[in-house]
């Protein structure tokens, strides 16, 4: 009995592993879709949001024999909105974005999505339009920002499956709006129900991805207690693995007694304690490369 539970137990944690696997990949591929369909909305209705702000006084000449519905703003308007916040936001990124854990950014990427759907389509205003859509490029490149720089932290797959949500919402986004217009709903009650799509993204963010082992207190939104605890188990083990420089290197395995025994040692006890504690391999790590520099170099 006892061998068949040993034998289980590898098989347990393999499917565990499959599962944890596909929820990452399914994850980050809705997370990728859900981040630029605000994007794609507001460049597949630019014509539309444009449009309903036009004055009835306005003068707008078109030709008898063209097809063309012309509005006094050029779409491109919408298109600068839609670039010019994402732009910003990737070349000023380095210097604050570490400053915010991941909770905070991806709850303020839904956040900005929802309030951009909901202010362009109950806009009275082209500039309150524009200023909607500001509000959109602000989620989509935030969230860009954010989940690319999460993929580090999970299997390589991920950044695959990230792509082919972004790409998805290129397509689905555009099919989405155009099928319900085309339906009969109007532009305005398109983008009330594409409200939904923030919400699905915080879903998949919150419930479907599994927390990296990797993600420092302060990036994950821990308590100062949880975070001062682990900076005190950090220091302990910092005390620990210099302690290592004046113990002989007599007896134990061979590898631990040759020229880098002291090396050897010093990495066996932090990959140690990094297994009892995957939450600070982070920190070990960054220990373990200011020590061999100390010891060693």
């Amino acid at each position: 009995m006892g061998e068949e539970e040993e034998v289980k137990i590898p098989r347990i944690r393999r499917d565990l592993d499959r599962r944890t696997y596909w929820r990452n990949i399914i994850a980050f591929w809705v997370l990728g879709l859900c981040n630029n369909f605000s994007y794609v909305i507001m460049l597949s209705g630019a014509h539309d949001i444009l449009s309903k702000q036009e004055s009835p006084n306005s003068t707008v000449e078109v030709q008898e024999s063209g097809r063309f519905d012309c509005n006094p703003i050029s779409t491109a308007a919408i298109l600068l909105a839609d670039i010019l916040p994402t732009l910003v936001i990737k070349l000023s990124g380095p210097i604050y974005i570490h400053l915010i854990s991941y909770r905070v950014r991806v709850c303020f990427c839904c956040l900005s999505a929802i309030v951009s759907f909901i202010v362009v389509s109950l806009s009275v205003a082209t500039w309150i339009s524009l200023l909607g859509v500001v509000f959109a490029s602000v989620s989509s490149g935030l969230g860009e920002y954010t989940f690319l720089s999460l993929t580090a932290r999970y299997s390589s797959a991920v950044v695959d499956s990230w792509s082919s949500g972004t790409g998805g919402a290129g397509l689905f986004g555009a099919l989405a709006y155009s099928g319900l217009t085309q339906l009969g709903v109007t532009p305005a009650m398109t983008l009330q129900i594409m409200v939904t799509i923030p919400l699905i993204q915080g879903f998949s963010y919150f419930f479907l991805l599994s927390t990296p082992p990797t993600l420092s207190p302060q990036e994950s939104g821990a308590s100062e207690d949880q975070a001062r605890g682990l900076e005190d188990q950090a220091e302990g083990l910092e005390d620990q693995a210099e302690s290592l420089e004046d113990q002989p290197l007599s007896g134990g395995p061979a590898a631990y007694r040759g020229p880098n025994g002291r090396k050897h040692r010093l990495n066996a006890v932090l990959q140690s304690k990094a297994e009892n504690n995957s939450g600070l391999s982070k920190v070990h790590r960054a220990f373990r490369t200011r020590i061999f520099c100390r010891i060693f170099y």
